[in-house]
């Protein structure tokens, strides 16, 4: 038996991203410092119940506790929880969100695009390039609204509710919405955005296994919040390289 088993019994995922281990890591910590938080201050109660019992002080005393031994063990609790939040909750962060890696070229490029009540993934085409969109272009037929003007935009599709990658390659993905908040939570890969209209929030992460597993929307979008429902799979190369070349274009050919 591990330090980790707490994780296990309180049920956390698998972990499927090179990173995630680092934040499955982050998340055993907090769990056994609230463990023996939980488990001290129950512990304190009842001490407090049994030794401040009226049977036991008829009479109440109103001078207040004179040791100064909780106010050394709240400031320890602020010092471990300061140390937790800038030592590795926002550098993880960071690294996930604003230190995306500069070569790009060969990273798979998606943006999620969130609306109620489900999600529209947006791929750059063979050109590697995501197309230009806009608000005013979007139809029933254009959900995203490329800009037919746009050559990169002619080899662009999507794929609604089902986001596809590749394992073992560098992941990045443009998280958006179109009407409301959503939150696009990628539960094995240990990453999750906010999908925020009219912004754009990288996040990028590299798969490291197979599988299939639900996308979770994480914030309260709507009466159907529990139907946007979508899946996330995680295929060899190879087999990925083969979906993605049997994708049509959003845009029609011009002639």
């Amino acid at each position: 038996m591990t330090l980790a088993f707490l994780n296990d019994l309180l049920g956390t995922p698998d972990v499927a991203s090179e990173h995630g281990a680092q934040v499955k890591n982050m998340a055993e910590v907090v769990h056994w410092v609230m463990a023996v938080l939980g488990v001290g201050w129950g512990i304190f109660v009842f001490y407090a119940l049994w030794r401040f019992r009226a049977k036991r002080n008829p009479k109440a005393i109103y001078s207040g506790v004179t040791s100064h031994f909780s106010t050394h063990v709240e400031v320890g609790v602020i010092v471990v929880e300061v140390v937790l939040l800038l030592g590795f909750a926002f550098p993880l962060w960071a690294a996930r969100v604003e230190r995306i890696p500069v070569d790009r070229s060969k990273a798979v490029k998606v943006r999620a695009v969130a609306e109620q009540f489900r999600w529209t993934f947006h791929y750059a085409g063979p050109d590697n390039s995501m197309g230009l969109t806009k608000l005013r272009s979007i139809t029933s037929a254009n959900p995203i609204g490329l800009v037919e003007q746009d050559p990169n935009a002619t080899d662009d599709f999507v794929s609604v509710n089902e986001l596809v990658l590749p394992k073992g390659r560098t992941c990045v993905v443009q998280v958006t919405s179109k009407d409301v908040i959503h939150g696009l939570a990628l539960i094995p890969m240990w990453i999750q955005a906010d999908a925020i209209p009219g912004k754009e929030i990288p996040i990028w992460f590299v798969p490291t296994k197979t599988g299939e597993w639900d996308i979770v929307c994480a914030q309260l979008c709507g009466q159907s919040h529990a139907r946007m429902v979508s899946k996330l799979k995680v295929m060899e190369g190879k087999d990925f390289d083969k979906w993605y070349a049997g994708q049509n274009p959003l845009l029609p050919k011009k002639p």
